[in-house]
């Protein structure tokens, strides 16, 4: 396995148990700090929780160390299905032994891909969808019979869901770069016999889309039926399309985008400041010691706030506090005071953003999210910055789109040419009356997918990729001459998030496009 034993074994050993202790009582204190009391002397130096909650689980960071085994325990976020660290015997790896070229640096002389499979494979291998990621998540998209533990899109997964399992076969990988099975910063390179580390080569979204194909090369599938993705693996599933026209049969894009917006790039770089600022992190070569935890959780607070939305923290939490210990309530009662705040977190949506930092921190390595946020950062589909890479774009593809196979499967008919017609019902789309300055030059870097069926899904309280962003896509698609792209608008309150979440409406679009 690339994800070495040096490498990840320490973060699988933290990766759950820390996680349950947080919420026992030792951690919950920090969100539960107090103001000093009136017994408190004016003098003495006021005492905060939440700081010292970081040199807690450093503590039990060490303690784990020289543990021999730790709990893997699954828990729970709130509605957020949990980004759970996958077992290396519950998914299979692909080694690709010959070299990869990428786009900033020199070929990668070898790399692991990590990946799961639904459904059945058909005996023309013409019924493979791929499935793409997001930044952090793993191969684990549907629970299997290795791993019956739900996935990240379980609900999504399975027989007359959205990916049917009935009629397709998906395969979802763990990204090149990732730190879940696929060769990344933390897997040891063979040239020196230790992690990577920032000596991994910056990657680009076509570099994990290509060592994806190499994959799909060793399984003998020569082409998809179609290619899906949320947020980065939006950006995958459209760069897949680019990268291989005749191969991808139809892409999928939920709240993505074809060009990093600079308030998205602001907010990354926020997490990798936050993090490489940590005294752990040692310029990424930290595996021989501790992790770059506190970095982390802060990296991760910030990132979960531009995952929901404003209207559903109303909802959720107002302005609501935490709960005050009785003790403390019943004192404050008899001293007729008001409740002193806290600087540590009092209200609900501090605590909140507490938690969500708290479970993620040592579930993931930090070097590949500077890597794969960084690559994000970095995508972007107008011809100048196409060209500027040395993409050569290919022409789009010659044939019609693929059959759904409820349909392939039977003779040349009237219905074959009723699908098509329904697949193209934007004969023409005129620009938007106020276009973005780089609208043109986006819809030059999108032409080879002039002839690839294409759904795009917004969603209006995505703060993180826009609706903005969604348009633009389609606007730009349509402007290149693809007459076959369906776009929808979806409301609700869960931002970025509706993709995990929205399975009525998000389901139901990918389901109607697909079939």
């Amino acid at each position: 396995m690339n994800v070495g034993k040096n490498s990840s074994k320490a973060l699988r050993l933290l990766s759950k148990s820390p996680a349950r202790a947080y919420r026992s009582h030792p951690i919950r204190t920090a969100s539960q700090c107090s103001a000093p009391g009136p017994s408190n002397s004016p003098h003495d130096r006021p005492h905060f929780p939440c700081v010292d909650a970081h040199a807690a689980r450093e503590s039990r960071i060490r303690s784990s160390r020289s543990s021999s085994s730790a709990s893997t325990a699954s828990t729970s976020s709130g509605p957020e299905p949990p980004y759970a660290r996958p077992n290396p015997t519950t998914y299979k790896v692909y080694h690709h032994k010959s070299p990869l070229p990428l786009v900033y640096a020199d070929p990668l002389p070898a790399f692991d891909i990590a990946y799961e499979t639904w459904g059945t494979l058909s005996p023309r291998k013409d019924n493979v969808i791929l499935l793409h990621t997001g930044l952090s998540a793993s191969s684990h998209a549907a629970s299997t019979e290795l791993n019956p533990a739900d996935g990240w899109w379980e609900k999504f997964i399975g027989p007359g869901k959205a990916l049917d399992t009935n009629q397709f076969f998906i395969i979802c990988t763990n990204v090149l770069g990732g730190c879940y099975g696929s060769t990344g910063p933390s897997s040891i390179d063979p040239t020196t016999g230790e992690p990577y580390a920032t000596r991994f080569p910056v990657l680009s979204v076509f570099d994990m889309v290509r060592a994806q194909f190499s994959l799909l090369d060793h399984l003998g599938i020569d082409r998809l039926y179609a290619s899906v993705g949320s947020s980065m693996g939006a950006m995958q599933s459209l760069a897949a399309g680019w990268l291989f026209p005749e191969r991808v049969g139809k892409v999928v894009s939920i709240s993505g985008t074809a060009r990093s917006s600079p308030s998205a790039i602001a907010m990354r770089f926020a997490q990798r400041s936050v993090l490489m600022a940590d005294p752990n992190w040692k310029n990424g070569f930290y595996y021989d010691g501790l992790p770059p935890h506190t970095g982390m959780k802060l990296a991760r607070q910030i990132a979960t706030i531009t995952y929901r939305s404003g209207p559903e923290w109303d909802l959720r939490f107002g302005r609501k506090l935490r709960k005050v210990p009785d003790a403390d309530a019943a004192a404050l009662a008899h001293a007729d005071r008001a409740r002193p705040p806290a600087l540590c977190p009092d209200f609900l949506i501090e605590t909140y953003l507490d938690h969500q930092g708290e479970e993620f921190c040592l579930k993931y390595d930090a070097n590949s999210l500077i890597y794969i946020s960084k690559a994000m950062d970095l995508f972007d589909m107008t011809a100048p910055a196409l060209a500027e890479l040395r993409l050569a774009p290919p022409p789009p593809r010659a044939g019609p789109p693929p059959l759904p196979p409820s349909l392939a499967a039977h003779p040349a008919s009237p219905a074959h040419a009723q699908y098509h017609h329904l697949l193209s019902h934007s004969k023409s789309h005129p620009p938007p009356p106020n276009p973005p300055l780089h609208l043109s030059d986006l819809a030059a870097g999108l032409r080879p997918l002039a002839n690839t069926p294409v759904l795009i899904l917004g969603v209006q309280s995505d703060i993180l990729f826009p609706v903005e962003q969604q348009r633009e896509v389609a606007d730009a698609l349509r402007i290149a001459g693809n007459q076959m792209v369906s776009y929808y608008e979806l409301g609700g309150v869960w931002g970025h998030d509706t993709f995990l979440l929205d399975v009525q409406n998000v389901g139901g679009a990918i389901r109607g496009f697909l079939s």
